[in-house]
């Protein structure tokens, strides 16, 4: 009998231990914080637990990119997940372009070798092209039914819009989000002697530059005639542009539609968007302004200039940086403002121990709308916003989908999605936004709380529906735009090849995946006949207007 007990007692302990912390454990110890009452996320992780019962002890495979938001779901919300409903998660982090290789190989070999995907909704037009992702749409009314979290409350996901597709459906279920936002020391700004300085020199305010000569005014103002606050070297500006396919992302994301290259709407330009493509219906017709895009536009040409020419305001390391290497330069103390922000590198501004925190923990730099460029109009975009998004593969099998889909819901449900986004800084729910927690950091955050609180939300959006295959697209950007930085052509011929280039790969997916969405290039025509119509591609404008700014108490204001 004692024996018996022991051999009893030995497989509790045993259990008890591979089983890990019970789902009140969880709430206690990690999540407690959530605009959920504690009763209810009990109810929530109960459903989990339960909906679960089928795929206890399998192991499902998942990957993304490398941000805390991620890691923070693979170090502790996957041990979640795996404590409270038996399935086991392997959340492999790697970098941006693997994650899109990985989601190509799969969908191109038909091998199952991840179960769900965290990639950019920047993939939403090829999604909606392929038919080889599952809409999430489709997918909770029927497969995945009975594997839906009732209270997922789709209408409390703020990114919903950048997912959907032309046919109405939502591809792709939000994770994380940011935005790229003007990011400025304001107490470099509010310097008395430094405004008197600015206003002799340039006859106007310092403050948030509205357009890009008041931008290009800063930028000069601290790093020619400034140059160094307390014995440091400073620059007025901060970029990257390593030849590498980051180069690529930093133009394609929405860069030119912050020069106002593209026509009005949202979340993208249409009938031409943010990358110069225009469509006729859901079909791309070109991206060259003879087949009606505008990638070698007027504007076009014009964004690129100044990126390219603005580097000169930048330490000269600019030049052989990628976009995470940049984010270590704000925190250094030596920038004084970037035009183009992901707000994903707050968590690297905010350690008290920089020296742009106050002692107190709130920030000497603030974060403000984006300066636009000349050819930009009333109703267009204003910038880009990341929204790594859950994805469903159609090759994927029914248990393993099922199961992924569970975790996938899992890190983004209720009971924890209010501390990851206090982890991770990418909210994604309109009820954590309005959260009595976020109110309460706002004042550490600069500005950001103050972003997603307003609708300008609504106005950094990702790369759109118009771009027919992100992945054979993209690549061209940097393999173009960094012969324009290294100055072995012209930025004319650079956009004039990139168009063209454009042009022909779009040619040929439209023969690789035929479809009623797919490409159907427009016969060639005059360059006059499309600058004359409406809308874009635009003619030429006065690209040096007055130089405009405005105090960080009236820029947050635009903002609402």
């Amino acid at each position: 009998m004692r024996a018996r007990l022991l051999i009893a007692f030995t497989l509790t302990l045993t259990v008890s231990f591979a089983w890990g912390k019970s789902a009140e454990e969880w709430i206690n110890d990690e999540f407690t914080i959530s605009t959920l009452s504690k009763k209810e996320q009990l109810e929530e992780l109960e459903w989990f637990r339960r909906a679960a019962e089928p795929f206890k002890g399998m192991e499902i495979y998942v990957v993304s990119e490398p941000i805390d938001t991620h890691r923070y779901e693979a170090n502790v919300l996957a041990k979640a997940f795996e404590d409270i409903t038996g399935i086991k998660v392997s959340h492999e982090i790697t970098s941006e372009d693997d994650v899109v290789r990985k989601l190509l190989s799969q969908i191109e070999t038909s091998l199952n070798i991840y179960d769900a995907f965290i990639s950019d909704s920047d993939l939403i037009g090829a999604h909606v092209r392929s038919g080889a992702i599952y809409p999430i749409t489709d997918y909770i009314r029927g497969e995945g039914k009975e594997v839906t979290l009732p209270s997922l409350d789709l209408n409390d996901f703020i990114g919903l819009p950048f997912t959907t597709g032309p046919d109405g459906k939502v591809y792709q279920l939000p994770d994380q989000q940011f935005p790229s936002v003007y990011w400025y020391r304001h107490d470099w700004f509010t310097r008395p002697d430094f405004q008197e300085r600015f206003r002799k020199l340039y006859g106007y305010e310092l403050g948030v530059p509205l357009n890009w000569t008041a931008y290009e005014d800063i930028a000069e103002f601290f790093t020619v005639h400034v140059r160094e606050i307390d014995g440091e070297r400073v620059w007025g500006h901060m970029d990257y542009a390593l030849n590498s396919p980051a180069l690529g992302w930093r133009i394609s994301d929405a860069w030119l539609s912050m020069a106002g290259m593209g026509d009005v709407g949202l979340p993208n330009g249409k009938p031409v968007d943010d990358w110069g493509i225009r469509v006729s219906g859901c079909r791309p017709v070109g991206a060259s302004i003879e087949r009606g895009g505008a990638l070698d536009s007027p504007a076009a040409i014009y964004a690129i200039k100044k990126f390219v020419d603005w580097l000169r305001f930048a330490p000269p390391e600019a030049r052989q940086l990628t976009d995470a290497a940049m984010g270590r330069w704000a925190a250094s103390g030596k920038i004084a403002q970037q035009i183009f922000w992901y707000t994903a590198y707050i968590a690297q501004v905010t350690d008290p121990e920089l020296p742009i925190v106050n002692e107190d923990g709130t920030p000497k730099w603030r974060i403000a709308p984006s300066p636009l460029g000349a050819y930009w109009d009333s109703g267009m975009k204003s910038g880009y916003q990341d929204a790594g998004s859950w994805t469903l593969t159609k090759n994927t099998p029914v248990d393993r989908r099922k199961a992924a889909w569970l975790y996938a819901q899992f890190t983004v449900s209720k009971t924890v999605s209010l501390k990851k986004t206090m982890v991770g800084l990418t909210p994604i729910r309109l009820s954590d936004i309005n959260s009595t927690e976020m109110t309460e950091r706002a004042p550490y955050l600069g500005g950001f709380v103050e972003f997603y609180r307003s609708r300008a939300r609504n106005y950094w959006t990702p790369t759109g529906t118009n771009v027919p295959n992100y992945a054979k697209l993209s690549p061209l950007w940097w393999k173009h735009i960094s012969l324009a930085v290294e100055g072995k052509q012209s930025v004319e011929q650079v956009m004039s090849n990139l168009a063209q280039s454009m042009d022909r790969e779009m040619a040929v997916i439209a023969q690789e995946e035929p479809g009623p969405c797919s490409p159907k290039l427009n016969n060639k025509a005059d360059k006059g006949f499309w600058i004359s119509l409406p809308g874009a591609p635009k003619p030429k404008r006065n690209e040096n207007p007055p130089g405009r700014t405005m105090s960080y108490e009236q820029a947050i204001k635009a903002w609402q």
